[in-house]
């Protein structure tokens, strides 16, 4: 009987990926690449997206063979993608303009503050549900077309286009007959109105944009076209599309109104689904996209932290304090109780509740005998407290999920896992399928080839393989986290931010 699989290309910040899956979810290949990050200046991230564009085909191809896979037996192809990296290309010759702006950089800290200065923001929050932050692609988008030469010009004769990474994959895969993306990476640009569900003139305006520049804005789940024949072998039609974290979310099954997932990889970020209500958050989370389907949006509060499986790779790579993830999982245990050390990892700025572009990393409460393994127990525990800081504000805005559902490369360690339930006092669930981003990516693709009935079928197949509950007392969990919010207090006060404020 011929094979009937699922594609996803993953395309996260720091490596692309491609995994196929079988009729019952299950992985049947999957190959990774890593490629290099570039940092041109303070506060600076950019990717080459031709090498993102080699990678992505490196990794599609090799998983097919491993799998010894015609395209034939693919029904279909998803793609998911690191939100919000900004690419803007020629449209006669596909080739960017400049490097992709990663999400992280924060060079347009400074008109972000000037237009939070105008009284920009209010109208921002109200149709795009985010704040002004470096973070988003728009302010991205008009500093590639005020800082590259003659790209302003061409962008007003329709000459350029523009689009997040999922965005460029797709204009390269179809040989740059389609160019459009979905409704969670439009809802990430500063320039979608999530009311609507459309790109909003007012913000265009705002930003000095051309419309032309933009794509089209489709369903998650959605016939984009199908590959070219000669880059696999053969065409594959692409049904699915959805921003890393969305994506993260249609894998982790959750579909009813309440329930929460948080991906921790190189940042963390925690979705917490709201059905077809906009909630509009009063304590610094994202109102945004969860996903559309069938033309019915469903919405969802985020908290976006910007690093932290990126502290573990930093003590890693840029201080040696150990080799590999499973020496870092011994180290934690051999930390004292008795040392209260803590890690800010504000290496781009601090992201939800907070929105400080310009704080900065630093690490408190070190003493003479602080060693080691403090230090890497204080840069897990600080993903821990961040998480905290989500899930107060989620309580103040109304949501407060009982129970995670976490994926990403940092919950393979199991200390972390505990760890991350006493610190939150919330239960935390680790799915049978690790890899939730791909695996939505693939589930969203499947819906529109028919390959899967729907949300219902999904949920269906989720099953946990690790379930913590918290045991740490409630006191001492408070004292923890009342030290880390004087910790964080403590590097934003230098920038006139009090302890308890955001920055939006």
């Amino acid at each position: 009987m011929a094979r009937s699989l699922l594609l996803a290309i993953d395309q996260g910040t720091t490596s692309s990926r491609a995994m196929l899956f079988d009729s019952d979810g299950a992985v049947v290949a999957t190959a990774q690449q890593e490629f290099r990050q570039y940092f041109p200046d303070d506060g600076w991230v950019e990717h080459d997206s031709e090498e993102i564009w080699t990678s992505v085909l490196a990794v599609t191809r090799a998983a097919l063979q491993q799998a010894g896979a015609r395209t034939s037996e693919v029904a279909a192809l998803g793609i998911t993608n690191q939100r919000e990296t900004t690419v803007v290309w020629d449209r006669r010759t596909g080739e960017p303009i400049h490097p992709a702006i990663v999400w992280q950089d924060r060079r347009t800290a400074d008109l972000c503050h000037r237009l939070k200065n105008e009284g920009a923001e209010p109208v921002v929050a109200e149709k795009t549900g985010l704040v002004l932050d470096p973070y988003f692609s728009g302010t991205k988008i008009s500093w590639l077309l005020d800082n590259v030469e003659g790209a302003r010009a061409l962008a007003e004769r329709g000459e350029l286009a523009f689009g997040t990474i999922d965005c460029f994959l797709l204009w390269r895969l179809t040989g740059g007959k389609v160019h459009a993306t979905d409704a969670t990476n439009a809802s990430r640009t500063l320039l979608f109105n999530i009311a609507t569900q459309d790109w909003d003139d007012a913000l265009l305006t705002l930003l000095d944009i051309p419309r032309s520049l933009l794509p089209e804005v489709c369903d998650s789940s959605h016939g984009f076209g199908e590959t070219q024949s000669d880059l696999l072998g053969g065409t594959i039609a692409i049904g699915g599309i959805a921003g890393d974290q969305q994506a993260a979310t249609v894998g982790q099954a959750c579909f009813a109104p309440g329930m929460a997932k948080s991906t921790y990889g190189t940042g963390c970020f925690m979705v917490a689904n709201t059905g077809p209500e906009i909630v509009r958050s009063s304590a610094g989370l994202l109102t945004t996209v969860a996903y559309r389907l069938g033309g019915r949006t469903t919405y969802a509060l985020e908290g976006s932290i910007f690093v932290a499986g990126a502290a573990m790779q930093w003590l890693r790579d840029g201080l040696h304090l150990f080799k590999n993830a499973a020496e870092s999982e011994e180290l934690v245990k051999q930390a004292s109780d008795d040392h209260h050390v803590y890690m800010v990892p504000a290496f781009t700025g601090l992201g939800a509740p907070y929105w400080d572009p310009h704080a900065r990393g630093a690490l408190l409460g070190m003493t003479r005998d602080t060693g080691i393994a403090d230090i890497t127990r204080a840069a897990l525990d600080a993903v821990c407290h961040q998480t905290h800081d989500l899930l107060r504000a989620m309580a103040r805005d109304g949501t407060r999920p009982d129970v995670l559902r976490v994926d990403g490369g940092m919950t393979r360690n199991g200390w972390f896992l505990q760890r991350l339930a006493d610190l939150t006092g919330a239960t935390v669930e680790r799915p049978e399928v690790e890899e939730t981003t791909a695996l939505g990516a693939a589930c969203l693709a499947g819906m529109h080839a028919g390959a899967l009935d729907g949300p219902e079928d999904i949920a269906r197949r989720w099953s946990a393989t690790a379930h913590h509950a918290p045991v740490m007392d409630d006191a001492t969990r408070n004292a923890l986290y009342e030290g880390w919010q004087d910790a964080v207090s403590r590097i934003r006060s230098n920038h006139g931010i009090h302890q308890g404020e955001t920055a939006s």
